[in-house]
C-alpha cells in the first residue's frame, strides 16, 4: 500500500520499475528530434496494462505510449523532444505519468479496461523532464569534432563539399603531373648519357651515372609531397 498520503493509502503501489524512475533528461541543442528512453519493467507474475500521459502532449511523441507488459518482461518506451527553441532562463514544467493497472483475466478492449478500472485500482508514477543544454565549451568541441568528420577520408569525397572535392582532385592531379614529369625528366637524362658516353667515351663515365640523381630526387620529393598532401587534404 502507498503511504504517501491519508487520502491515497488505499491505492496500489506502482508496481512496474521504472528506469529512470523519476526523471526525463533530454540533452541539447535542441534543433532536432531528441530521444530519451523509458524502461517499465513487470517483476510481478501478473500481466500490467500501462498507459503514458504527459502534460504537454504536443511537444512530445511517446512509443509506444500504451501496451500490456507479460510476467518479469521490460518495455522500452521512447520518448521524442520535437524542436523548439531553448531558452536556459526557462525551467520546464513538463510533467509525464506512467499510469498502470493489472491486466484482466480476458481483455477485449484496451479502451473499455481504462475506462471500467476502479480509482482505487490504478497505479501510477510521476516524472519531470529535465533539458539539459551543453555548455559553450563543450558546444564548441562538439562543432571541431564535427568538423574533422565532415572532412572526406583518404580515398572518399563528401559530396555535400563541393569546393573539398574539387581541392581533392586537383591535387590528386597535380600529384599525378608531378610524377609524370620527373619520369620524363628521368628518361631524357638516361638518354643524354648514353649521347655522352658515345662522344666522350671512357672519360664521362662517372659524371653520366651521376645523371640520374637529380632526376632520383625529383621522384622522391614528389612522393613526399603528395603523402602530405594526402594526409593533410585528403
Amino acid at each position: 500500500m502507498c503511504a504517501a498520503g491519508g487520502a491515497n493509502m488505499s491505492k496500489h503501489e506502482q508496481i512496474l520499475v521504472l528506469d529512470p524512475p523519476h526523471e526525463l533528461k533530454f540533452k541539447g541543442p535542441f534543433t532536432d528530434v531528441v530521444t530519451t528512453n523509458l524502461k517499465l519493467r513487470n517483476p510481478s507474475d501478473k500481466k500490467v496494462c500501462f498507459k503514458v500521459k504527459t502534460t504537454a502532449p504536443r511537444r512530445y511523441c511517446v512509443r509506444p505510449n500504451s501496451g500490456i507488459i507479460d510476467p518479469a518482461a521490460t518495455v522500452t518506451v521512447s520518448v521524442m523532444l520535437q524542436p523548439f527553441d531553448y531558452d536556459p532562463n526557462e525551467k520546464s514544467k513538463h510533467k509525464f505519468m506512467v499510469q498502470t493497472i493489472f491486466a484482466p483475466s480476458n481483455i477485449t478492449d484496451m479502451e473499455s479496461v481504462w475506462k471500467e478500472a476502479k480509482p482505487d485500482d490504478l497505479m501510477d508514477s510521476k516524472l519531470k523532464c529535465v533539458f539539459d543544454m551543453p555548455h559553450e565549451h563543450e558546444k564548441q568541441t562538439h562543432e571541431s569534432t564535427k568538423l574533422f568528420t565532415c572532412l572526406p577520408a583518404k580515398g572518399s569525397a563528401s559530396m555535400d563539399d563541393t569546393e573539398t572535392r574539387k581541392l581533392m582532385e586537383e591535387c590528386k592531379r597535380l600529384q599525378s603531373e608531378m610524377i609524370k614529369l620527373s619520369d620524363e625528366n628521368q628518361l631524357l637524362k638516361v638518354r643524354n648519357g648514353f649521347l655522352n658516353e658515345d662522344r666522350r667515351k671512357g672519360r664521362g663515365t662517372l659524371k653520366e651515372q651521376g645523371n640520374p640523381i637529380p632526376s632520383l630526387l625529383v621522384v622522391i620529393a614528389a612522393i613526399f609531397i603528395g603523402f602530405f598532401l594526402g594526409k593533410f587534404i585528403l
